[in-house]
């Protein structure tokens, strides 16, 4: 999808965002960097985790959704960024290997009381691992209108 507006997101609307497989070597790459912790860059240390192995810090599987809503959503659209959300569930680990489906669902809309011109967009990002949810999270998207403001 591409060219999307506030107009074009409806509550109940779901978008299938693709799927990814989570790379073993990026995945303990973006920990080194952003989130060093002993179970996310060494397999000894997962196994010895209640984690059960190398896992993915749940950052990296959020910014793998984000990387999916930009390609899929926000590219070519009238997103004008977000203000932030209020619920960031990240409810198993994610593992080497695993292929991850991403989809949104648009819970809400309104338009701007201060400028009519934007739409408040309330959102859940989702990422499932086969029938396992693996992060769950709500934010809302500002998005521009396609009438005149």
């Amino acid at each position: 999808m591409t060219g999307i507006a506030y107009e074009d997101l409806t509550p109940g609307q779901v978008i299938d965002l693709g799927k990814t497989e989570i790379d073993r070597d990026e995945m303990v790459a973006f920990a080194g960097r952003f989130d060093p912790q002993p179970f996310h860059l060494d397999e000894e240390a997962g196994r010895n985790s209640v984690l059960g192995g190398l896992c993915a810090s749940g950052w990296y599987t959020a910014s793998l959704w984000m990387r999916a809503y930009v390609d899929h959503v926000l590219a070519g659209s009238t997103s004008q960024g977000s203000p932030g959300g209020n619920e960031l569930a990240w409810l198993a680990p994610v593992y080497p290997g695993d292929v991850l489906h991403f989809q949104l669902e648009v819970t809400g809309k309104r338009l701007s009381q201060s400028r009519p011109n934007l739409g408040l967009v309330e959102i859940t990002g989702t990422a499932d691992r086969g029938s396992d949810r693996v992060l769950r999270f709500s934010f809302v998207g500002l998005f521009g209108t396609r009438g005149e403001g």
